[in-house]
């Protein structure tokens, strides 16, 4: 399953590269770090209605298609792609478990991460 985030971030990076803008001419458009913006398009930081807008008006096209969900859109999600070729409901409800397994590892990897950086913030005041 792809989250709306991705599809804005690639809908984003598409056109970019359309227009040949890279990603620190968008920080300098939003007034932000590259840093910042590359945490918005990998996922690691959302983007509000706010920035989106910005983001829209900079790359001269409506919010709306920054949002638009594209009509051919596939899973890459390999255990979602896998699932739909097992036959035995054995081997369904194992990959479902290790699905989940693998969402709370990555979860709990960007909780953990979040909080050290959280810490090294407090730690150079």
């Amino acid at each position: 399953m792809v989250d709306i985030n991705t599809i804005i971030a690639g809908n984003i990076f598409v056109l970019l590269k359309k227009q040949n803008k890279k990603q620190t001419d968008l920080a300098d458009a939003l007034g932000t770090t590259k840093q910042t913006v590359n945490k918005m398009l990998n996922g690691t930081r959302m983007i509000n209605a706010a920035e989106l807008k910005s983001i829209a008006d900079y790359l001269g096209v409506k919010m709306e298609e920054l949002t638009r969900i594209s009509a051919v859109q596939t899973d890459t999600d390999v255990v979602h792609v896998f699932m739909g070729k097992v036959q035995s409901e054995q081997a369904k409800q194992a990959l479902e478990i290790a699905d989940e397994l693998s969402d709370m590892i990555l979860f709990h990897k960007k909780v953990r991460e979040n909080g050290n950086a959280v810490m090294t913030a407090w730690e150079d005041n």
